[in-house]
């Protein structure tokens, strides 16, 4: 640890809110990054395992070179004409089901969220919201009062089902069966459904791909209540499950569409695609502007991103690193001390332990020895493993090498 890590951290708690939270028990000041790796203040390098906001590399200098191109020659609001905005639009809604023609820019993920909801209660008249058992959706008021993860509680408008356990298809229906009694209990208590939203990988709930289909039979439970379904794609989209959205894995269309994360590479990028008819109500009562949602920097490294997606095969890359991933860690850790279960989609992974005091113990572990993962999940059980996707073959077996020793330790 260099000499000036420990201050940092004291300037830093004594100025920035006291909610914030750093990782690790011992903290890295991280000062460097390129590809898959980061290098410390001492000049240590570390495999990024966890990070999923560089998804096509830190400092891809293809993504590097847009944002800077753009901000050398223009960077302002949206109430411009930019041709850089349009076309980035055009895009994304290229690579959406026909139906979602419909883009609203914002800079988070949260912000995301925040505004798909707005849109869909003033298209519905309705309130009521249903989320997984430890969802999160990000951190504005309304977005955390539907993020039971936060430990918050969650608003009298809103219903929690339990996530599917199994990968047997009648768990898809359980599912199913909770979202549409939910739906009812919320009409009841005078919170008509006006959505579903779910994370397609369930993160927070610790990472459950399985079985493939259920968020179809969820949707159409909805629906048949009145509300609509939001895809959150914040984490599991742009290739990450080793398909471009992670609602493509399940054969359903959203009803919206929520992005952000790896949208701009660590540039702060994020949006809602969504139906027409669902945006224009809001339209008709309120304009919508968001300072630097979609401003030309910000379109110029997303469209970098699509880019290199693109070019470099990344959608395909993920699935088959992430096959790689998933049989070294099953063969590795399924039977280590304390595992209860490996899963995983893509370049997602998660192990799950059987506690999360044993979990805490392994992440530290895993960064004392050079490669950076975290928990999540109930209780934090969850060891939570999700590299960028540029990630090769040797790097993968360095990070399953290292977690199977850790899980030893």
């Amino acid at each position: 640890m260099t000499p000036s890590t420990p201050g940092l951290r004291a300037r830093r708690e004594a100025v920035l809110g006291p909610a914030y939270r750093l990782f690790y028990t011992d903290p890295i000041e991280i000062v460097r990054g390129e590809g898959a790796w980061l290098w410390d203040a001492d000049g240590r390098r570390y495999l990024d395992g966890y990070n999923n906001v560089a998804s096509v590399g830190h400092a891809n200098p293809v993504v590097v070179e847009a944002i800077s191109r753009q901000a050398s020659v223009l960077n302002t609001h949206t109430r411009y004409l930019h041709a850089g905005l349009v076309e980035y639009a055009e895009r994304l809604t290229a690579l959406m089901p026909a139906a979602l023609d419909t883009v609203m820019f914002t800079c988070t993920g949260s912000e995301a969220n925040d505004l798909a909801l707005r849109l869909v209660s003033e298209a519905t008249g309705r309130t009521g919201v249903i989320v997984t058992r430890t969802a999160y959706h990000g951190v504005t008021a309304a977005i955390a009062a539907i993020s039971p993860s936060l430990g918050m509680g969650v608003g009298e408008h809103v219903r929690v089902v339990d996530p599917p356990r199994r990968a047997q298809s009648q768990d898809g229906a359980r599912f199913a069966a909770e979202v549409a009694a939910a739906a009812t209990e919320l009409a009841s208590a005078g919170h008509p459904v006006a959505a579903l939203i779910v994370d397609t990988v369930l993160s927070s709930d610790g990472l459950i791909p399985e079985p493939v289909g259920f968020l179809a039979e969820a949707a159409r439970a909805v629906r048949a209540a009145g509300g609509v379904f939001i895809a959150d794609e914040v984490q599991a989209g742009f290739g990450r499950t080793g398909h471009l959205w992670g609602f493509d894995r399940h054969g359903v269309e959203p009803d919206a569409v929520t992005l952000g994360k790896p949208m701009g590479n660590g540039h702060p990028l994020a949006g809602v695609v969504i139906r027409r008819d669902l945006a224009e109500p809001m339209a008709s009562r309120t304009r919508y502007f968001n300072t630097f949602g979609g401003n030309p920097v910000s379109s110029a490294a997303g469209q970098a991103v699509l880019d290199v997606i693109e070019r470099e095969g990344l959608v395909a890359r993920a699935g088959e690193r992430g096959a790689h991933l998933l049989d070294g860690l099953r063969a590795g850790a399924g039977n280590a001390a304390g595992v209860v279960d490996v899963r995983g989609v893509g370049l997602y992974a998660a192990v799950e332990l059987d506690s999360g005091e044993r979990a805490g113990r392994v992440v530290d572990r895993m960064r004392a020895a050079g490669v950076l993962i975290a928990a999540t999940g109930p209780g934090g059980r969850i060891l939570k493993i999700r590299p960028p996707l540029i990630i090769d073959v040797d790097q993968v077996e360095l990070l399953v090498g290292t977690l199977v020793e850790c899980l030893g330790g």
